[in-house]
Order: structure tokens, then C-alpha cells, then sequence
């Protein structure tokens, strides 16, 4: 490791490329510390957005009408309005109007950035996941579930146990570009100060004026997270694939 560090402090007093964060102790820990910022915010939106997405597909064969329009509006609102104007109303509106504490002196809200980006997050990549999740339910056959009904499954039960297995396989493609872009926009929680990557990032250069090196292993690090949930996803689909059901 010593070795490693050596090289780019060389590296910065021989042609001026300053990785810093290779080097220096205090700058290390803040890359790491923003990167696993970075990994439980995309981890955490991928997952509250597919639970979202389940109970809207869910809820749009509903026999309520208000449940179905309610549906359909949330769906309109958030994939109709930019993600960054989503987060900052979540945080700066909705933020304002949840209880909080007194942290000695100023009150802070018991949900805070991160959560706020999560919510936001989920929620906007969870109306493009309600779509495509009705997709892969549509394209299941009537005589599946005419037959899980003679079975004797409730609406909700068949929807569980046959027919939602049978169009997640459908819609898996689909579902792999929407959650690779999610993985993409979580980078607009730097602008409610969630310390995640690009916060983080932003704070480096500023203090040691490296603004070219670090958007170098910015790039890189999103290269890298998006090759791996590609990969997964794709690894994922080919195990799940059934004859007849994508």
C-alpha cells in the first residue's frame, strides 16, 4: 500500500496529476466514506423503487377507482417532472413538514438527506417500474390466471404466487435500463448534501484544486458500479428465463 501511495505522490511532483486521494490519509478516508455513501443510497432507492413499483402494478387492476386514478396520477407526476425538482421538493418542502427535533439549539428533521434522496429516488424510478411491471403482467396469459382462480387464489395471492413471478421474467430487460439509470440519477443527491460520491468528489477538488483527476475516478467509479448491476441483471435473467415467458 505504501508502494501504491508512493507512486502517485511521485506521479503528482513529476507531472503535476494530483490523485490525492492515493496518497493522503485524510483525503483516503473521505473518498472511501462518500463511496459507500454512494453504494447504500443506490442500493436502498434500486430496492424501495421495485416496492414501489410491485404494489402500483399491483394496485393498478384494482376494483377501487380512486386507488387505480391515484395510481395513474402518481405515475403522470413523477415521471412528468425533472428527479433534482422531485428531491429538492421532498427535502426543502415535505422535509419542512415532518416532526423534527432539537439537536442543542436548532431542530433537526427525523428523516434526513439520505433518507429524503431515497424516498425521492424510489419513488421517481418506481413510476417508470409500476409500466413496466403492468407490461410483463399483461403479457401473462388469461388462462394463467383463469387457472390460479379455479385453484383457489385470491386476486392478491395469485398476483404473488403466479402471476408476478411470470411477468417479472417478461419484464427483466426493461426493468435492467430503468434501474441503470436509477443507479445514474442517485448522483443529484449531492444537491441536498448527501455525502454521497459526487458530494464528496466536489469537496476534494475544492480543497486541492484537482478537479480533471477527480472527475477521472468519478467517471470510472460509475463505469464500474453500472458494468457490475449490468452484469448481475443479465446473469439474473438468464437463470430465470422460461420457455414462452421472455
Amino acid at each position: 500500500m505504501e508502494f501504491f501511495a508512493e507512486y502517485f505522490r511521485d506521479l503528482y511532483d513529476t507531472t503535476g496529476w494530483n490523485f490525492v486521494i492515493f496518497y493522503e490519509q485524510y483525503e483516503y478516508d473521505r473518498f472511501l466514506e462518500g463511496m459507500w455513501v454512494s453504494i447504500k443510497l443506490i442500493f436502498a432507492s434500486l430496492l424501495f423503487s421495485l416496492v414501489v413499483g410491485f404494489i402500483g402494478a399491483w394496485a393498478q387492476g384494482a376494483k377501487s377507482r380512486i386507488l387505480r386514478y391515484g395510481i395513474a396520477g402518481y405515475i403522470q407526476l413523477f415521471r412528468n417532472t425533472p428527479p433534482f425538482v422531485q428531491i429538492l421538493f421532498f427535502y426543502f418542502v415535505l422535509g419542512n413538514l415532518t416532526p423534527s427535533y432539537d439537536a442543542g439549539g436548532y431542530q433537526v428533521g427525523y428523516i434526513e438527506s439520505f433518507g429524503w434522496a431515497v424516498i425521492s429516488l424510489g419513488f421517481f424510478a418506481g413510476a417508470f417500474n409500476v409500466e413496466i411491471f403492468r407490461s410483463g403482467i399483461e403479457a401473462v396469459p388469461e388462462s394463467t390466471r383463469e387457472a390460479a382462480e379455479a385453484l383457489g387464489y385470491s386476486r392478491l395471492m395469485s398476483y404473488i404466487h403466479v402471476i408476478f413471478p411470470l411477468a417479472f421474467r417478461v419484464c427483466l430487460p426493461a426493468l435492467n435500463n430503468n434501474l441503470v439509470n436509477l443507479l445514474k440519477t442517485t448522483t443529484l443527491a449531492y444537491g441536498i448534501a448527501v455525502p454521497e460520491m459526487m458530494y464528496t468528489a466536489n469537496q476534494i477538488w475544492s480543497d486541492n484544486v484537482n478537479v480533471s483527476e477527480m472527475m477521472i475516478v468519478l467517471f470510472i467509479f460509475y463505469v464500474g458500479l453500472v458494468a457490475v448491476l449490468v452484469y448481475g441483471m443479465h446473469k439474473w435473467e438468464k437463470k430465470m428465463k422460461i420457455p414462452g415467458y421472455g
